[in-house]
């Protein structure tokens, strides 16, 4: 049953919640500065988010060291992603089992150990496995990092911790292409793991000597453990097949032709089954590991929602963008990576203003404003000309990353709001899966409508190129003499033609892409009067 905290209708009659949305008891501070406990959380997310990125550039070469075909080494990114899938429901009820403190040292500890047999890997069956190793350590981290801030700082401040702490969460994907590509050309792809063993070691230290395991959060797990660790091993088993079967239907999904192949049909059916049973066996659950009810909380499941926009437009377009610019603009890996780094710093510039805010302006007006901002840049890029210059590209995702502010740490500080502290745990898992989840669906979705408009528009083109067009006569004309120097035959032309075409059809299919995800976040406006109205200050709600 849901608390009276939990539950919308409670909170509109402005009854006092049965478990209180905040105590100091729960800090992860102790006798220390709040603050220096959200710089040290933070030096471990920026580690873990960064690591989803940054071996994407470097598989060519993972290949080709490893003697191992390209196809072969993208198990590198997949086994990563379904391994954090895995771990990331369950991370907030091992958190409550385990102790706060002791599962996140734990996790970075396996993140760290991981990584370091990552770039000593000799084979790609080595590599992959320590990849799944490094999964499963990074995916408790980012809840459990959340959960903390939750529970150390109190509603006004909230905005402005998780400001401090979203600078890590945005910025990190945008910078793990440039800075994966910069460190294999320059030393080798093996660096791109070994450089997580310094950080994960100055983030045990840092975690051991600062933060602190509260006394409530210990009388809480020793309640649960001394009424009787009832683990439940179904929901457990549902969860991680489930979300594992999806992340990898969706990851190889478009190199498997999606349903024309048995083996991404076999994983859609075992992770629709797995799925609405996890969730039918989950509701009904005493002491479930993944507390789907937690929905029944409206502003909780609009802020679910909003998390998905987010991850689905900031995945999407980060891995678009430099995939356009390399196949249809003619850049390089480095350079087109560089033209997302600007919108890092823009971001960066963003948060602390946001932070600001927060105790200022309500914060589903920013979070509107926000998915305003998202919406109309995504769908200016799908304006982009044949001729893009560095400069355009580079304009159009500052552009974007304007909005990460206004959108990620309102939808985290909202989502907290009327929830009984104790649910905190839970609440930051399920808020990271549908950010991960919704990434993941948003790249095969692009990917997948990217490759259909690129045949579609390739299908238009080449039916105006046939003898009885004078206008394409002459074009083709005009490119054999160019492609040939002398006045010939046309057939010298259609190669130069044939490369035109299928330029301009993936330029015109990516814009067709942009401008159907810009209007579909621009229509996610009319769910913000959905949620609460309110500020940092964790004032009540009003309607």
């Amino acid at each position: 049953m849901a608390t009276i905290a939990e539950n919308p209708q409670s909170r509109r009659r402005r009854q006092p919640a049965a478990v209180p949305e905040w105590t100091p008891s729960r800090s992860a501070a102790g006798r220390h500065n709040p603050w220096t406990i959200a710089w040290i959380l933070s030096i471990a997310t920026f580690m873990e988010v960064l690591d989803t990125a940054i071996a994407n550039v470097s598989l060519r070469h993972i290949a080709g060291s490893l003697a191992a075909g390209l196809d072969e080494s993208t198990w590198v990114i997949t086994s990563y992603l379904v391994a954090n899938a895995v771990i990331l429901p369950v991370s907030g009820w091992l958190s409550d089992v385990i102790g706060r403190k002791r599962f996140y040292m734990g996790c970075v500890a396996i993140f760290t150990v991981a990584s370091l047999l990552c770039g000593l890997a000799t084979s790609l069956p080595q590599l992959i496995f320590f990849r799944v190793l490094q999964g499963i350590g990074g995916g408790g981290l980012v809840p459990s990092e959340q959960a903390m801030l939750a529970d150390t700082f109190a509603p006004k401040d909230r905005g402005k911790a998780f400001a401090l702490y979203g600078l890590a969460v945005v910025v990190a994907p945008t910078l793990g292409p440039t800075l994966g590509g910069w460190i294999t050309d320059s030393y080798s792809w093996h660096w791109v793991f070994l450089i997580n063993v310094p950080v994960g070691i100055a983030s045990l230290f840092l975690c051991a000597q600062f933060i602190d395991e509260p006394r409530a959060v210990v009388r809480e797990r020793l309640r649960k453990l001394r009424g009787g660790l009832k683990v439940d091993y179904i929901g457990f088993a549902l969860v991680a097949i489930g979300l594992g079967s999806l992340e990898l239907m969706l990851d190889e999904g478009e190199r498997y032709d999606w349903f024309s192949s048995p083996f991404v049909r076999t994983f859609a059916v075992v992770a629709a089954v797995s799925l609405v049973s996890m969730v039918l066996w989950e509701w009904y659950h005493r002491d479930p590991v993944f507390d789907v009810r937690l929905l029944k909380n409206r502003n909780f499941a609009v802020c679910m929602f909003m998390m998905c926009i987010v991850g689905f437009t900031l995945y999407s377009t980060t891995t678009l963008i430099p995939m356009v610019l390399q196949t249809q603009h003619g850049y390089t890996a480095l350079l087109a990576g560089l033209v997302l780094t600007p919108g890092g710093l823009m971001t960066l510039l963003c948060m602390p203003l946001v932070g600001y805010l927060t105790t200022k302006v309500p914060l589903r007006n920013l979070l509107a404003f926000g998915l305003f901002v998202l919406g109309l840049a995504t769908w200016h890029m799908s304006k982009f000309p044949s001729n893009l210059t560095f400069m355009t590209a580079m304009q159009a995702r500052i552009f974007q990353a304007a909005s990460l502010g206004f959108l990620f740490i309102p939808i985290t500080t909202l989502s907290y709001h009327g929830l009984a502290a104790g649910r905190n745990n839970v609440a930051s898992a399920m808020l990271t899966v549908a950010r991960n989840i919704s990434g993941s669906v948003g790249i095969a979705l692009t990917g997948t409508l990217l490759a259909q408009r690129t045949q579609y528009h390739h299908a238009v083109l080449v039916e105006h190129v046939n003898p009885y067009n004078p206008a394409a006569q002459n074009a083709l004309q005009g490119l054999s003499n160019l492609g040939s120097g002398s006045v010939g035959g046309a057939a010298p032309g259609l190669g130069v033609l044939d490369g035109l075409i299928n330029r301009m059809s993936g330029i015109m299919a990516f814009n067709d892409v942009a401008f159907v995800m810009g209007i579909g976040v621009l229509g996610a406006l009319v769910f913000v009067p959905l949620l609460v109205r309110a500020r940092a200050e964790g004032g009540p709600a009003a309607h």
